[in-house]
């Protein structure tokens, strides 16, 4: 976990990474964070970027929750009130985090382009044999397909992966079993989704998740303070795109709300 505070802080940001990720993807963000008044705290999940465990697996999805869960706590000693972003898979353990661990105190969540149902799964014996290899070879690793080009329009981000060794390209069977449960789980277990102001941001040209999904879950979401964004023309990773500057904007709009409604 990495912490980057300022002077006279307004608050704490908690930005969690997607999957296959890590936070050295996230300088832009975080330096926005900070020019507007805001400490930011991040990490690497569990199996990626600069963490000890191994590398593109997990045992259970409970190991992100768990991981989470200490980022909201520290923040909230670094600086209240406290907001959360999380993006794609990370937008997944936000959600099941505080649906598990609640009470949270956490001022406002903005979940960009969640992962709550990949838009293209394995093919259906794959998937079936994903099963069996669960049970008897947990860590066996397969290629996920997903390049960064799919992710993004930024050219600039695009060349510059090609040499991010953090960068993970396989996960294991046991990891895919997991985000499949977790993302089923976001939708039975949304009554426990505590009442806090949520903004879902959602890449309009989405290639990796389907964007109905998040409608879907989001139209369900009962809380008494919840937006929904959908950005025309952008890839998922709407923090990255071209037209960032405008979506950050937005973002930080929305906090700004929850900090003048503290006051």
């Amino acid at each position: 976990m990495w912490k980057w505070e300022v002077e006279n802080p307004k608050g704490t940001v908690v930005i969690v990474h997607g999957a296959q990720e890590h936070h050295g993807r996230y300088p832009w963000l975080i330096d926005q964070w900070k020019a507007n008044g805001f400490n930011v705290v991040m990490g690497d999940l569990p199996g990626q970027g600069l963490s000890t465990r191994r590398r593109g697996h997990i045992d259970t999805f409970d190991e992100y929750i768990e991981e989470v869960e200490n980022w909201i706590k520290e923040a909230y000693l670094l600086k209240p009130p406290v907001f959360v972003i999380g993006h794609s898979m990370g937008g997944l353990a936000v959600i099941r985090t505080l649906q598990e661990k609640s009470p949270l105190l956490v001022a406002g969540v903005i979940l960009s382009s969640p992962c709550l149902k990949l838009l293209h799964h394995p093919a259906k014996g794959l998937d079936v044999l994903s099963k069996g290899l669960n049970l008897i070879m947990p860590k066996t690793k397969f290629n996920t397909g997903l390049t960064i080009d799919k992710a993004t329009r930024n050219e600039e981000l695009i060349k510059t992966a090609g040499d991010d060794q953090l960068y993970i390209t396989k996960v294991s069977v046991r990891w895919y079993r997991e985000l499949v449960q977790s993302m089923n789980h976001a939708f039975t277990s949304i009554d426990k989704f505590p009442d806090i102001p949520i903004l879902l941001m959602q890449a309009g040209d989405d290639l990796i998740v389907d964007k109905e999904a998040s409608v879907i879950w989001f139209n369900s979401l009962a809380a008494k303070e919840k937006s929904y964004k959908e950005w025309d023309g952008l890839y998922h990773e709407i923090f990255n795109e071209p037209e960032r500057d405008k979506v950050f904007r937005y973002a930080k709009a929305f906090f700004d709300l929850q900090l003048e409604g503290s006051e």
